[in-house]
Order: C-alpha cells, then structure tokens, then sequence
C-alpha cells in the first residue's frame, strides 16, 4: 500500500478502481444478491468486507485519507441476462435494466456507509468483448438507451448526480463510434461525465492514438481517461524485459496529448503465476509476490507509471511541450502549486543530447537508450 499510495514514500497514486460484482481476477464468480431477486431486498456487500474493502481502507489511509474510487461491473447477475450466465458475454435483459440501475444504486450507497466515498462509475468493462470470464455486452446504442433512459436517471434521483459517469470503458479502436453514438445523444450525454478506453485492441504497432484525439476534438467538454492497461501474456521468464514499461511510457504520453485526463492500470499485485485468475487469464502486473519464497519482484512497468503518478498531481494541467528528435517522447504539466513537470522517454538504442528551452533559458540534459527521465522546474 504505501509504495503504491504514500505520495512520499511510494508512487503516490490517487486514482482507484475496483469491480463490482466479479471478474476474472476474483477468485470466483459472485454477485451481492439473491438468485432472482428483482427488488433486491438480499442485497448485501459482505463478500467484500472480508478482503477487499479493508484493502481499499489501507490504500486510502496511505494516500493520505483521500483516493478517488471508482466502480466498474463486468457483469450482472446470470439470471438479468439472456445466457443466464455471468461468464460468456450475453446481454441485460430489457425486463432487468431498472434492477441494474438500482443495483449501482445499492452499491455506492453500501460502500459509502463504509467510509469508501465512491467518485465515479463506469456503465461496463469492455463492453464489445465476449469472454471466458465474466463480461456482457451492449451495442453503442443498447449503452446509450440504459444510460439515457434508466441509469443516468437514477443515479440524479438517488441523490448521486455528482458521481462520475464514465461511458465505453474499452479499446481506443472503436471509441469514437461509442463516443459519437453516445454523445450525440443529448438526453444521454447530459448524464455522462467521461469516455473511459483500454488498450488491448490496439497496444502493441499500432496504438491508434488518433482515436483518442478525434474524440477529445470532437467533444472537448467531456473528459477522456485510459480505464485499464496490463502487459500479457504472463511469463515469469521475461518479467525482466524492459518492453513492459515503455508500453506504459510511450502510451501514457501519447494519450495525454491527444487529451486524456487520467489513466488507470489494472491489478496492482499478483503473484508468481500472474494470477490468482479464476479462468487462467494470468498477466502482468507492476508488482509480483513470488508466493514460493516471500519475495517481491518490481517490473520496470512500476518506476516508469512513478515517473507520471509521482510527479503530476491531481488538477495538473497539460502545458504545450514540442520534442526536436522523433527519437524523444514528451508530455508536460503545470501542477496546482506552479511547478512545471516535463517527461521525457527515449525508445531507442542511442542516446539523445537535448536542451530544454523554457522562455530562452536552456538546460542540456543527454538522454540514455531505452530511458526515461521527468524533469521539475
């Protein structure tokens, strides 16, 4: 908790998110009611006090008090769905989209009587995605009518207008075609406070920035933010290679241009096997528990997501940083209290000499192959 969290001591996270409901990196499927249950009178989130709302507690007391939570489901209970099943994809039944709304309800509400305030929520993880683990799926217009007519609604009655609904919550690929579908929707955008996008698709040749960019063109008011990352295929052999934290560098960067305003990975620790997954979907975290001997293993992957999470703080703003070597990749930020941060990441096999020029003053710096460096002034 504290090398993630403690903004002194750690990395200094202050972004969250947890599922609600089960996924794949559960340790089984479950859901917070009772089999049929329409009214949701056996609501209950007792499954998660006994792990994972203590370990949300821990995070929060390491951030500080504050960590800006946010709740994503992978799917509903098997019997709101038309495969009756959590896992394999299929759809909300029509008959249940009231329930589903008023389940988030349920959830933000139980959590909070916790002392876990919740900031946000997205709609669905990946909803375009049949899966061997649990998942459902919406056609951007199945989205756009729950949001509109049932779960942004509902949320305004329930006194949680100030929630941040995040719509989407998969790959850069079709992002723009969701966004549009949504957005263009007046009834429907009013309620949506971001589009939330993953990597998967598209994260290795051919990123698809320019996805990110045409939405943040396109709809300039309404907030962009990478919902989930990880490296796989898992294999504890090449946990070492240093690919796994330019992944994160190169597109942390590029998506912050093109005008994302937060991002996310997804698990923060897993262990020897890239798991515990119930269906086998083992991965990379940034940290790994070798459970055979007790040791902690830190990918690069952890230090360079440091370089942005250490150093750019909540409410940063995106200031314009011009790179003169196609080999360097840049983002800057100005932080609430005036100091600049400027990050630089070298993907090649030479070094860079460079200068950084700020209002006619310079400071020369060289870059190292395969490095990256933030610079504070």
């Amino acid at each position: 908790m504290r090398i993630y969290f403690d903004k002194e001591k750690g990395i200094g996270y202050t972004l969250a998110r947890t599922n609600m409901n089960s996924c794949d990196f559960s340790s089984g499927s479950y859901t917070y009611v009772s089999e049929n249950d329409a009214e949701l009178k056996s609501f209950s989130i007792a499954h998660d006090e006994q792990y994972k709302i203590p370990m949300i507690r821990q995070a929060m007391e390491a951030a500080g008090g504050k960590l800006d939570l946010y709740i994503s489901p992978w799917s509903p209970p098997a019997w709101m769905k038309g495969n009756k099943s959590m896992l394999q994809g299929g759809a909300l039944l029509k008959e249940y989209y009231q329930s589903w709304a008023n389940y988030f309800v349920k959830f933000i509400k139980a959590y909070e009587a916790q002392g876990i305030p919740v900031w946000g929520l997205s709609v669905q993880n990946e909803p375009m995605a049949k899966q061997t683990w649990e998942s459902c799926m919406y056609t951007a217009e199945e989205e756009r009518d729950f949001i509109k007519n049932y779960l942004g609604p509902t949320l305004w009655k329930n006194g949680l207008k100030d929630k941040k609904l995040i719509a989407w919550d998969h790959n850069r690929d079709l992002m723009f075609h969701r966004a549009s579908t949504i957005l263009n929707d007046p009834e429907a955008a009013k309620y949506v406070w971001g589009i939330g996008f993953h990597w998967y698709e598209s994260w290795t040749g051919a990123p698809l920035p320019e996805n990110v960019k045409r939405v943040h063109e396109s709809y300039p008011e309404v907030n962009l933010l990478l919902t989930e990352a990880c490296n796989f295929p898992f294999s504890w052999e090449t946990i070492e290679q240093w690919q796994w934290g330019e992944n994160y560098g190169s597109s942390m960067i590029s998506d912050f241009n093109n005008g994302a305003v937060a991002w996310t990975d997804w698990n923060i620790l897993l262990d020897e096997t890239g798991g515990p997954n119930h269906v086998k979907n083992f991965c990379f975290a940034p940290v790994h528990a070798d459970t055979r001997d007790g040791s902690l293993h830190y990918m690069n992957s952890f230090f360079y997501i440091g370089h942005f999470s250490k150093f750019i703080k909540p409410g940063a703003k995106r200031i314009a940083v011009s790179s003169s070597r196609a080999q360097l990749q840049t983002t800057g930020f100005k932080n609430p209290d005036g100091s600049y941060v400027v990050i630089v990441m070298n993907q090649g096999d030479t070094e860079v000499a460079y200068r950084l020029y700020v209002k006619g003053q310079a400071a020369e710096i060289t870059s190292l192959p395969h490095s990256i460096v933030t610079l504070m002034f």
